[in-house]
């Protein structure tokens, strides 16, 4: 199985340990999920930069610098993301059980606070860039590429629109973002399977 082909499975698996973890904390609030949810979030991140470095790119210098874009983008997504929840999964949470009163600006889940402040730059500017610039990337050669590029454009466009309500206006309207990061991503890893089963010859 090459390259192209098991990582759409990989984006997958990811987007369900995402997805059954969080539903997990929301139903029972169990501290067991707030760990698992945590530890799944920062295993997605590197999930998610190889899955760009899976869309198929055209050969122009214009394409291929939107290409090394999204990746460098993503890499930063990456860092910030692991370095939030693993800075509150091995300080705060553990100060907090202590018994330490640690201030709610210190916590994660909290607005306006640190942790969320670098959870929301990485999710929803650092990730939207990516994907938009993914999009940018893509060869509208076909209808699979066509669909794929106008996926990855929504995917962007509603990561940084969840971060500029969140930041601008209501912080409830951070969650348009999941809907781009969460749900279109699974729409990404699905139409990657579409190209690769119609034909390798195409390098999609």
């Amino acid at each position: 199985m090459t390259r192209k082909n098991w990582i759409p499975y990989l984006g997958l698996i990811g987007c369900l340990a995402y997805f059954i973890t969080t539903a997990g904390l929301v139903v029972t609030g169990a501290p067991a999920f707030l760990t698992a949810m945590e530890l799944a979030t920062m295993l997605s991140s590197p999930i998610l930069l190889l899955l760009l470095t899976a869309v198929p790119a055209g050969s122009t210098k214009g394409k291929h610098t939107a290409r090394q874009l999204s990746i460098a983008f993503m890499a930063c997504c990456m860092a910030l993301t692991c370095a939030a929840h693993f800075v509150n999964l091995t300080v705060t949470r553990p100060l907090i059980d202590a018994g330490v009163s640690v201030p709610l600006y210190l916590q994660i889940g909290q607005w306006p606070s640190v942790q969320m402040a670098v959870d929301y730059l990485a999710w929803g500017f650092f990730m939207g860039a990516a994907f938009l610039c993914a999009s940018f990337a893509v060869a509208r050669e076909d209808k699979l590429r066509r669909a794929l590029q106008c996926t990855l454009l929504a995917c962007g466009a509603l990561c940084l629109l969840g971060l500029l309500g969140a930041v601008l206006l209501d912080v409830n309207l951070w969650y348009i973002a999941p809907v781009g990061y969460g749900l279109g991503t699974v729409a990404v890893c699905f139409e990657l399977l579409a190209g690769n089963k119609q034909g390798k010859r195409r390098g999609f």
